[in-house]
This record gives structure tokens, sequence and C-alpha cells, in this order.
């Protein structure tokens, strides 16, 4: 059958596509073509006289191995069903199937997810684990942290030291556990999705015969994403090609970024150890963004320690410079972020704009800000806002001040409460709804939980303050309950409600921030994809994804970088990958957002913030800076960035506060901190840009003019 392989690849490509004997390793930039290369590989195979069942396709996703196969069997016009291809469990599963005789077993149980947590919890109840301990995980939790543990080869308490923390008092108990749940397993011929893995290599190392047979159907070995490979895959795929198979592997070192799920990008930076004499092809053309996109991210790995060199060219002709913007603080980096999605609209739908962060938590303010616009949008990976748990019953506190009468806000409240369920719940708040005292009092004194949450409420009603205030007061009384209803992931939550209070120190009223907490519409169809709302998205939910506008936001250090990638070298650069990863999603356009300032709750105000390592490295002729000027506008680098001097003709006299200097400089304010005056207003009263707080209108005797 004839393919017409050279006018449909390029020359690198070609090369992988013809490379049908020995190990070799395809190092696929991004956007440079990888599925099309695999699926050409394929084809020539076939069409070289290879049997379809001699192929072995591995993925990560059946979606993947499905495409690739269809798109192949398109190009030969015939039916590639006997080729094996899946996911590593899916082929370990049916290894496992046919072979069950290898195992000693009649049969072969697999449990699921649900199946799973079954086990561990009757486990953990037999060895009386969590009983009256609110602070140890859920089975859910637990079995997350056995999984992580495996994928990774590590200890439980070494994965608990790396990953969370505040769980390590419970890493003894959770040791014991692992070793229960693993036995049960055994006990009851049970497998578990890790244990498919492990289980056939096992088998493989155990049974030579099986292992032979193996190599010998499986003559032609292709692996898709070989730096996502943990390290039980890698050994998987060294023992079927064994010393001198047919095997290639297809990757980026540079977009290895789930190292927490137990990747290792070792495994791709040492094939050509691993496999001595491999041949290395790098596809360097990329088809997705333009050249000023690429010479960005080319920049960013650069810098990576542990890499194959590589730099991306495009094939698209033209682009424009990637835009660095910097903000005062990560408050008015949200309203940067609209503006520039306004001025985006005018040339893209608004689907075709995607806004990425480096956790969940990090669009809070940006969502806030979009909500108050109109502008739709949805969001991948980390929990919307409004929706998450924690902020929902944060703000439930303020709903019960602001509306005594709330019954949804009080249920809320009144189930975090220990030993309150939903029957007694109704009845604490008829009592409330008829001001039945008597009830109330009888309540309290049954239950000291419940007497402490109606003592705050109100303490908290009869001085409320504004909404930043009494999310501070908040936050000091909820943080015992959080970490009680929640010990699994409480100081994820925590830096969610640290969000939620600087996004409230922006309102004077708490109607208004409750209402601008509520605009959302609860009937959305969150799963269907919507043209016409804007992308938030976090890194890892948008890898494999593309956009013809792409802003990034919160490149500071400790945010992007996170704080706990800087203790660790090879975390570090595995942030590096992720930033390389949200850069090459763009097609057109690149914006770069680094906010000048941080809130911090534990100052109650912003502090100082140093931009991103990996932005600090960017050559400045890669990019062009936007810096944001006092009056919240953008200025060019060098433009002054002060406001003009009031003259008689801007207005009335300055009251004698500022009134030694001509000039609206600097000053301070008690609450606000360093702000710049902006405008003088009528009656005595000035505007004032605060960063981390915005505009306000002041009255000038409260302010102190610096020298």
């Amino acid at each position: 059958m004839s393919i017409d392989f050279k006018g449909q690849l390029n020359a690198a490509q070609l090369e992988a596509a013809m490379s049908t004997d020995g190990q070799v390793l395809v190092v696929a930039g991004a956007g440079s073509g990888k599925t099309r290369t695999i699926v050409y590989r394929l084809a020539r195979l076939v069409s070289q006289g290879v049997e379809p069942s001699a192929i072995l396709l591995l993925t990560f996703t059946r979606k993947a191995a499905t495409e690739m196969l269809s798109r192949a069997e398109r190009l030969l016009g015939m039916h590639l069903g006997q080729v094996s291809g899946g996911t590593f469990h899916s082929f370990a599963f049916s290894i496992l199937r046919r072979h069950s005789q290898a195992l000693g077993s009649a049969g072969l149980t697999v449990m699921d997810r649900s199946d799973a947590e079954d086990v561990a919890g009757q486990v953990m109840a037999e060895l009386g684990l969590g009983k009256g301990d609110k602070s140890f995980p859920k089975k859910g939790n637990v079995l997350e942290i056995i999984s992580k543990a495996r994928n990774k080869e590590l200890s439980i308490s070494e994965v608990m030291a790396r990953d969370c923390q505040h769980l390590l008092l419970h890493a003894q108990a959770l040791e014991e556990l692992s070793g229960a749940y693993a036995a049960y397993k055994e006990n009851h011929g049970l497998l578990d999705y890790d244990d498919l893995l492990f289980t056939l290599e096992k088998v493989l190392t155990g049974v030579p015969d099986l292992l032979d047979y193996l190599r010998l159907r499986h003559r032609y070995i292709m692996v898709d994403e070989y730096q996502d490979t943990n390290l039980v895959q890698a050994r998987l795929v060294r023992h079927l090609s064994g010393p001198a198979g047919n095997v290639m592997a297809v990757g980026d070192d540079a977009q290895s970024i789930y190292a927490f799920r137990g990747a290792n990008v070792e495994n791709i930076l040492g094939f050509p150890r691993i496999f001595p004499g491999a041949r290395i092809i790098r596809l360097e053309e990329n088809y997705r963004s333009t050249q000023p996109i690429l010479d960005l991210t080319n920049a960013i790995l650069r810098q990576a320690q542990n890499k194959f060199d590589k730099n991306l060219q495009a094939v698209r002709p033209g682009g424009v410079l990637p835009e660095l913007f910097k903000a005062y603080s990560d408050q008015t980096q949200a309203r940067l972020v609209v503006d520039k999605i306004r001025q985006l609209k005018a040339k893209y739908l608004p689907a075709e704009i995607a806004v990425l962060f480096r956790a969940g938590y990090q669009s809070y303010p940006l969502e806030m800000a979009l909500n108050k616009e109109g502008l739709a949008f949805q969001k991948f990976g980390g929990i919307r806002f409004t929706e998450a748990s924690h902020i929902k019953d944060a703000v439930s506190y303020l709903r019960i001040v602001h509306n005594p009468r709330d019954t949804v806000a009080w249920r809320r409240c009144l189930t975090l409460v220990e030993k309150i369920g939903d029957k007694t719940a109704a009845k604490i708040i008829a009592a409330v709804g008829q001001e039945d005292r008597q009830e109330l009092a009888r309540q309290r004194a049954k239950n000291p939980g419940l007497d402490r949450l109606l003592g705050f409420l109100e303490e908290l009603r009869a001085e409320p303050g504004g909404p930043a205030a009494m999310l501070d007061r908040i936050m000091v009384f909820h943080t015992p309950i959080l970490t009680r209803v929640h010990p699994e992931d409480y100081p994820r939550r925590l830096a969610g409600l640290e969000q939620l209070s600087q996004i409230a120190s922006s309102y004077n009223h708490i109607e208004a921030f409750l209402a601008d907490m509520a605009l959302e519409s609860p009937d959305e169809d969150k799963k269907a994809v919507r043209e016409d709302a804007v992308v938030l998205s976090t890194v890892h939910s948008a890898k494999g994804l593309e956009w013809p506008a792409v802003l990034i936001i919160d490149l500071v250090d400790e945010r992007f970088p996170s704080r706990h990638a800087l203790a660790r070298p090879e975390d570090l650069e595995e942030e590096r990958r992720l930033l390389y990863v949200a850069c090459t999603r763009a097609k057109d356009y690149l914006g770069l957002f680094v906010p000048g300032r941080v809130y911090n709750r534990a100052t109650g105000a912003s502090q100082p913030a140093m931009p991103s390592l990996f932005v600090r490295e960017l050559p400045g002729e890669l990019y062009q800076e936007r810096r944001e000027n006092f009056l919240g506008g953008l200025a060019e680098p060098g433009e002054p960035r002060t406001a003009p001097a009031w003259t008689p003709s801007t207005g009335p006299a300055p009251s004698p506060a500022p009134a030694n200097s001509r000039k609206l400089g600097f000053c301070q304010h008690r609450i606000f901190g360093r702000g710049k005056m902006v405008e003088l207003l009528e009656g005595g009263k000035c505007r004032v840009n605060f960063p981390g707080f915005g505009l306000k209108v002041i009255l000038c005797e409260y302010l102190e003019m610096e020298p």
C-alpha cells in the first residue's frame, strides 16, 4: 500500500516514522505534531508487513489510543483491531486476566475506587483508627496517601513529610493501616488500581515463560507521553522490550509536571542510559504558537538544570511580543486582567481566551471581578470560588449577621457544630425565628459548641465593622472548626479563606459584598463548553489544550513557583516546566501578570512580593512591559508615573493636610497604609490609590503626607 510520508511530515517527523527498528526516543516539543508522528509510524509498520498484533501501543488515556488507531486506520484503509492499544493499567489487566494461572488463582477481582475506599474504611474500623479523633484523615484521603506512596515508591512517612505535613502526627498509624490494607487485599484475592502494575511486574519477573511469550508477541512497542511514566511503568517497558527489542518512547521532558502522581522525569532523561545506543530524534517545529511566544518559552527552558536541549521554531509566520504586566497588587491585578479580556474580546470569542494559574484559589479575586463586570467564565481545575464548601461556610456567618432570618445560612453554620444534625438544627432555627429564648438557652446548655457559636454571632452582630474586619474575626473562630471538618487539606482551604478576606477588603458594606458573592447563576450548566465564557484553569488542567490568547497570573515567588517548591531543587525544576507548559498553550497572544504586592492575613495588609524567579531570568527584549500607574491605567516603561500637580484650575484648594505640597504625592493612612493621592475633591476630600485596596475617597485630615 502506498502512503505519502514525505509530503505529510517534516524532516524530523519523517525520521521518527521511518525508524522502525531498535530503541528510539522522540523528544517532542510542545505543539510539534507528536500524535501525527505516532500515527504515521503505526501506518509505516503495518505497510511494511508487520502484523498489527505484534504492535503494542501504550498511552495514558483510552481516548488517546483510540484516536491514534482510528487515524492510522484511515491512512491504511484497513482495521487495526488486533493492535494491543490502551493504558498501562488496561494492558496489565488484560494480561493478568488471560494468564490468571500465573497468579495461582482461578479468577481475578479488581476493585474500583469506591470498593477500595470501603475496604480502607473497614480496615480502619478493625484497627480502631480515627474513632473519636476528628483530625484523622477520612478513608478517601487515606487511600490517596497510600496510592501516592506506592506510585512514588516511598514510605508513607516520606510522602507525608513532603506533601501533607499537617498529618504527620498520624504517620505511624497510617503505616500500620497501609500494611493491614495490603494484607486484607491479599487474603481476599483483591487488587486495586495500583496493584495491577505491580502485580504484572511480579508475574513478568517470576514467570520467565510468560515474559518470553509477551516479548515474542509484542515485537514493536510504542509509548506515548513517556515523561509521565512512574518508576514501575518504566520498568514494565524495559521488561517487555528486552535488552535488544524495538521500543519507541515519545514525550517531552519539559512537560513532565505530574510528580505529585508519581511521574518521574528521570525515566525520559535516563532513556539513553537505560537503552545504550538509542537514537534520539527531536521534534522542534511548532505548529501552534508564533515565534515571539516560542522565543520566550525557549528562554524559560534554557535555565533548566537537567534537560534535552531543544529550540522550538514556529511554522506560522508573524506574531507579537508577549506582554508583561506589573500590577500594584494581586487585587488590582484582577482588574487589569478583566480590562485585557475586554480588549481581547474585540478579536476573539470568550472561549478562545484563557487565564491560567498555579493553584485553584489564586483565581478567586478574578472570579469576583468577572462576576461584577458580568463576564461569564468557566473554571477547570480547583473549585469555583463561590462553590467551595469552606467559602460558603465562612460567608454564612456574614449572612446571619446581615439577615438573622436567613435559614439556609443558619443551617450551614449549625451543622458544623458537633452533635448537631438536621433535626436539631431545624429546632434551633425555629427557636431563633420565634425568638424563643427559653428553648435557645436549653439547647445552649446541652451543647458547648452551640453556646460558643451563638455567643460569637452575638458579638459579631454587636460590633460588626466592615466585611474584611468581620471575616478576620470569623477566621479566628472558624479555623478550629475547619481543621476538624477538613483534616486532610485544611492548609489549602485556609489559603482560600485568606483570599476571601483580601477580596472583602475592597468593600465598605456587607450588603454589597454579599450581593457580589451571589451574582452567579446557580442553574448554569458547568459541564458543557460554552463559547460565551472565558476559560479559567490551573496549569495542570490546561495541559494538552490550547487557546489563541492566554493570560498567566500571580507570577511571583511563593505563588509561581509555589512556596513548597522553593525548598527542593527538583520541585523548583518542575515549577519551571509548569510555566513552560502554561506559556506554550498560547497560539497568538501571551500575557504575563506580576503583582507587586500580595495580601498577608497575618498583618491584615498587602506586603511586597518578589517577581517570579522565572520572570527575573527572562531577557527584557523578549516581552513588552506594561506597568500599572496610580490612576489605575497602564504606563510604558520610562513614562512618568506620578499624577499631575495641583493648580487652581484643577478644583478647590486642598485642605491643610496636603496643602504643604502643590503635588499630589505619597501619603500614609493608619488602616490602608501607604498610598498615592491622585485627585483632590470638594469638601476636604481626596482620592487615593492604596496598593492592595484600590482607589478610596478619604478626608484629607486623616492622611499624613510624606516629605
